[in-house]
């Protein structure tokens, strides 16, 4: 498929979703309190660009997704490999971690709050347990599927449990791995709003709190508006950095 038709076929449904929005509040009668229109947010978005709220609110979204992705990201790498290449650990860990993965993300906030005070600290450990599960998951998934001739290679050849795991194991992953960054840091998104209810000033969480105290729905969406295009934007570089690093892989053409 050529460039400009993908191009086209993924403007489709925002463009229609847009129209809707238009005709439902200049057309449907609803109320601006009720849900603001597109001009309405617009307006917002310019207004918060020019005084300066805007980047600040950005910057401390992006700063506080960034570190948590990172964190989960290292934390996910050591215990999914240590959990892929030992059955023992696997019965040992697996089990509570995935209990914990069930736990919904607003249960944290009072427990986070308690423990490490309202700084960022919290915030970005939320952020963390979110992103770390699919990471986890997709992770030890790929090194339980890796090629048991390279594993035997590797053994032949005398490596040891760390350097068999450097050099076959995790690049043998590679793609489970990077299928379940690109997911983890959708979910650090998704946990972000969580995480900016911890007594927040900024950030793109807090945008959403303050219009739903003050009744603004021009602020409530404007705060949806930019969560998706931060997590679409985030989305894409991932996919753009997946494409790259397993190119070697023999896939279905795209």
């Amino acid at each position: 498929m050529s460039r400009p038709r993908a191009t086209l076929l993924a403007l489709a449904l925002p463009v229609a979703l847009v129209a809707a929005w238009f005709f439902v509040t200049s057309v449907g009668g609803i109320k601006s309190y009720q849900l603001a229109s597109p001009a309405d947010v617009w307006r917002e978005l310019v207004t918060l660009a020019s005084n300066g709220l805007l980047w600040k609110n950005l910057a401390a979204s992006f700063e506080r997704v960034a570190l948590g992705f990172g964190v989960a990201l290292g934390v996910a790498i050591i215990l999914a490999t240590a959990v892929g290449l030992s059955r023992p650990l696997e019965k040992a860990l697996d089990p509570t971690l995935q209990a914990i993965r069930s736990i919904p993300s607003l249960a944290w906030v009072p427990l986070l709050l308690l423990w490490l005070g309202i700084g960022e600290t919290p915030k970005i450990t939320l952020i963390a347990i979110g992103a770390f599960f699919p990471i986890y998951v997709n992770l030890v998934s790929g090194i339980r599927n890796v090629d048991r001739k390279l594993v035997e290679v590797g053994n032949v050849l005398g490596l040891g449990r760390f350097d068999l795991a450097r050099r076959i194991v995790l690049p043998a992953a590679l793609p489970s791995l990077l299928v379940g960054a690109r997911i983890g840091l959708t979910q650090a998104w998704l946990f972000l709003v969580a995480a900016e209810l911890l007594a927040s000033t900024r950030g793109l969480g807090f945008m959403l709190t303050e219009g739903q105290q003050i009744a603004r729905t021009d602020e409530i969406l404007t705060a949806i508006v930019l969560l998706a295009l931060c997590g679409k934007l985030s989305e894409s570089v991932m996919r753009a950095i997946e494409a790259r690093l397993t190119r070697w892989t023999d896939g279905l053409p795209a």
